[in-house]
C-alpha cells in the first residue's frame, strides 16, 4: 500500500513509560525513542527450515513506503526553530522527546516527570511543526503511556490553551493512532485491588499515573477538575463533544506470554487476558475503531516493532475508505435456560501481507461473545466483526483485485451452576466454520469500484487460485441509496443459518473518509 500522492501530514511519535530516573536516562539515549526498532519473524518453509520475515521498523517503513523524511540534523528542536516558517516538507517524522527535561543525564536537578508537562510540550511541538511545515494538522502516533500524553493534550491542554472548546484539538490533530495504551489504566488480576491502592498511594516510580485519581486530573480540563474522581467516571470514555473518536484508532495486544519485563512478573500480575502489561478491556477508547493482534506490550514480539502494527497504522493514517463488517440478523441458538455459551472467532487477512490484521480467538482469550437478546423472539443487535481502511489511490502492481479474507468459527460451551461443564465438550471444535472471500476492484479513472464475495466452502479450489469471473459472477449490490454509504449483505452458508437464523448475514458497510 504505497502512497506517493503528496497528501501527507507530519507524523509525531510519542513513546511510552520509562519508569524512574535510570529508565529515563536509558530512554533519552535513543535518538528516536524506540520508533526505529524492528523485528524478525520466523516461519517454517517446505523443508522445515526457518524462513525469516524482517520488519524494518515503523519509522523506516514510513520513509520507504510513503516517502517520509527524518530531519534530525544533529538536533531536532534546534533545526525546527531555525528554519523559516512553511519551508519544511510536511511529509516528515518527528519524535516528541518529552523525557529529555526529566533526565538526570541531560538536565541538572530535573523535576519529577509529569504527564501534564509532557502534554504541554507536545502541544508546543505540534504548534511548531505546523508552523514550520505549513501543514494544517498532524498525525499523532503513540505507544503505551504516550497515548495518555496525547489524550491529555487533546482533552485538557488544548482546550485550556485555546478557546476552551472540548474539541479544540481537532483543528490541528488529524488522526491519532495508539499502540497498547492503557486507556482505562493498569489493573492487576491478583491482590483484590490492594496492589492498585498501594501503587496509587505511594506513586512508586511514578506509576500512579495509571490509576483513576491521576488519570482524572490529567484528562480533565482545569475548569472541571475535582479533588476526587466522580462516581461513574470512566477513563476509556472520551467526551462526546470532544475530539472525534472515529479519528482515534486503538491497536490492542493479546500476547501476554512473550512480555518478559521484570522477569515476567508484570505479565503474571496483570493476567493472561492482556499484552503482558495492559488488560485487553483497558487498551481501547470506547466507540473508537480498534484491532486486536497477537503481540505483546513490547520486546522481541512487541506491538510497535511488528508488521501487524505497521499495516494497521498506515491504513488508518492514509486510507480514504473505511470498511466495516458486522454479523447481522442473528438468532442465538437455544434458550436462556439451556446454559449454552456461544462464541465467535474471527480474523482478517489481506492478499499480499505476511500477517493477520485483526484476530479474536478463544486461544488468545478474546473471542466475540454472542449475547442473547433480552426480549424473546428477536434478533441480536448487529455484532461488529472488524473495521479496516484502504486507499483507493495506492498502487497495486500485478494484483487484479484487493482481496480481504474474513475467517469465522462458531464455538459453544456448556455452563452448569455458573461453571463451565466439559461432560459433552470437544475442545477447539467448531460447530461451524468458513472463510468469506471479498474482492474489490478499483478503477484509476474514478469509476465506481466493483466487488464480489464468495464463501470458501463453495469454491472447490484453493482460495489463491480463485478469481471472479467478471462476465458471470454476480457483483455485490449497494442496498443503501440514501445515506451515501455503500452497503451489502452476504448471507451465511446454509449450515450457519441453521444455527444462527435463516436471515443471518455478514453486512459490509463502506464509507469514504475525509482526506488528510
Amino acid at each position: 500500500m504505497s502512497d506517493q500522492t503528496g497528501g501527507r501530514l507530519p507524523v509525531i511519535y510519542v513513546r511510552g513509560f520509562a519508569g524512574g530516573p535510570s529508565g529515563i536516562n536509558t530512554a533519552v539515549d535513543d535518538p528516536f525513542y524506540g520508533f526505529n526498532e524492528g523485528s524478525v519473524q520466523v516461519r517454517v518453509d517446505d523443508t522445515d527450515r526457518p524462513a525469516f520475515h524482517q520488519f524494518e521498523s515503523p519509522l523506516l517503513r514510513l520513509m520507504i513506503d510513503h516517502g517520509y523524511q527524518l530531519l534530525v540534523q544533529g538536533n531536532q528542536s534546534a533545526y525546527l526553530e531555525q528554519r523559516p516558517d512553511r519551508t519544511i516538507d510536511p511529509a516528515t517524522i518527528w519524535v516528541h522527546r518529552f523525557y529529555d527535561e526529566f533526565a538526570p543525564n541531560l538536565t541538572k536537578d530535573p523535576n519529577a516527570f509529569s504527564i501534564e508537562r509532557a502534554a504541554e510540550s507536545l502541544f508546543d511541538l505540534v504548534t511548531l511543526v505546523r508552523r514550520k511545515t505549513g501543514a494544517p494538522r498532524v498525525f499523532l502516533v503513540a505507544h503505551s503511556m504516550g497515548g495518555l500524553i496525547v489524550r491529555s493534550m487533546i482533552q485538557k491542554i488544548a482546550p485550556e490553551k485555546t478557546d476552551g472548546s472540548p474539541d479544540a484539538a481537532k483543528a490541528f490533530v488529524d488522526r491519532v493512532f495508539t499502540y497498547a495504551t492503557p486507556h482505562g489504566g493498569i489493573e492487576f488480576a491478583i491482590g483484590f485491588g490492594a496492589l492498585e491502592k498501594l501503587r496509587d498511594l505511594t506513586g512508586l516510580a511514578g506509576a500512579d499515573i495509571f490509576g483513576p485519581a491521576r488519570m482524572y486530573q490529567y484528562l480533565t480540563p482545569l475548569a472541571s477538575t475535582k479533588k476526587r474522581v466522580p462516581d461513574g467516571w470512566d477513563a476509556t470514555v472520551m467526551p462526546e463533544d470532544g475530539f472525534p473518536t472515529d479519528r482515534f484508532f486503538c491497536l490492542v495486544g493479546t500476547n501476554s506470554t512473550d512480555y518478559t519485563t521484570a522477569l515476567g512478573l508484570s505479565a503474571k500480575a496483570v493476567g493472561a487476558r492482556s499484552d503482558g502489561l495492559v488488560q485487553i478491556e483497558n487498551a481501547y477508547v470506547k466507540g473508537a475503531p480498534r484491532a486486536l493482534v497477537h503481540r505483546s506490550h513490547s520486546g522481541r514480539f512487541g506491538i510497535v516493532n511488528s508488521e501487524e502494527g505497521y499495516q494497521n497504522l498506515q491504513r488508518f493514517l492514509f486510507g480514504d475508505v473505511q470498511v466495516r463488517a458486522q454479523l447481522t440478523d442473528v438468532v442465538v441458538p437455544g434458550t436462556p435456560d439451556d446454559d449454552t455459551v456461544w462464541q465467535l472467532e474471527t480474523s482478517l487477512s489481506i492478499r499480499g501481507l505476511p500477517v493477520v490484521l485483526h484476530e479474536q480467538s478463544t486461544a488468545h482469550l478474546c473471542p466475540i461473545q454472542l449475547e442473547r437478546p433480552k426480549a424473546p423472539d428477536t434478533t441480536s443487535t448487529p455484532i461488529p466483526l472488524v473495521r479496516t481502511y484502504l486507499s483507493t489511490k495506492a498502487s497495486r502492481p500485478d494484483v487484479p483485485t484487493m482481496r480481504h479474507v474474513l475467517q469465522l468459527r462458531l464455538l459453544s460451551l456448556r455452563k452448569k451452576d455458573h461453571l463451565l461443564s466439559f461432560l459433552d465438550h470437544l475442545e477447539q471444535t467448531a460447530d461451524w466454520s468458513d472463510v468469506l472471500v471479498v474482492d474489490i476492484e478499483f478503477h484509476p479513472d474514478g469509476a465506481p469500484p466493483r466487488s464480489w464475495a464468495v464463501w470458501n466452502s463453495s469454491l472447490g479450489t484453493a482460495i489463491r487460485d480463485w478469481e471472479p469471473d467478471r462476465a458471470s459472477d454476480q457483483q455485490l449490490q449497494d442496498l443503501d441509496s440514501t445515506t451515501g454509504s455503500w452497503l451489502a449483505k452476504i448471507q451465511l452458508p446454509v449450515a450457519a443459518r441453521q444455527l444462527l437464523g435463516h436471515d443471518a448475514a455478514i453486512t459490509l458497510a463502506v464509507d469514504g473518509r475525509q482526506p488528510a
